[in-house]
């Protein structure tokens, strides 16, 4: 997305590190640098209004749940990985109520084709 204007700093850069810029996850330079496209930049500034309200709209309905600690390891970890610009690994899905792993669609017992996941 580009609004077609000539800006210091590049419509790409701000949406690429638009969840960084509403986190305040990072240097007070960059958090003015994007402030001040924001406020030159309509398209911009429509896209981050709207990923502020999803935000919002996030914490308010699940902002209460508490959040496992070996899933929070888990979550960063990955996040270190794909930071780091290494591949990571697939891993199948788990089935909570029988805690077996879902790699496959399962066929029906009337035989192939069904299609059916579990």
């Amino acid at each position: 997305m580009s609004c077609g204007e000539p800006h210091e700093t590049d419509c790409a850069e701000v949406l690429d590190h638009l969840y960084e810029y509403l986190d305040r996850e990072m240097p007070d330079g960059d958090l003015t640098k994007f402030r001040e496209h924001f406020e030159e930049c309509s398209p911009c500034l429509e896209k981050y209004g709207l990923e502020q309200a999803v935000k919002k709209l996030v914490k308010r309905c699940c902002g209460h749940d508490e959040v496992p600690g070996d899933l929070r390891s888990k979550v960063m970890g990955r996040i270190e990985v794909i930071r780091a610009g290494q591949a990571v690994p697939e891993q199948p899905v788990v089935e909570p109520a029988a805690g077996r792993p879902r790699t496959a669609p399962l066929a029906s017992p009337g035989g192939e084709g069904s299609g059916e996941q579990v």
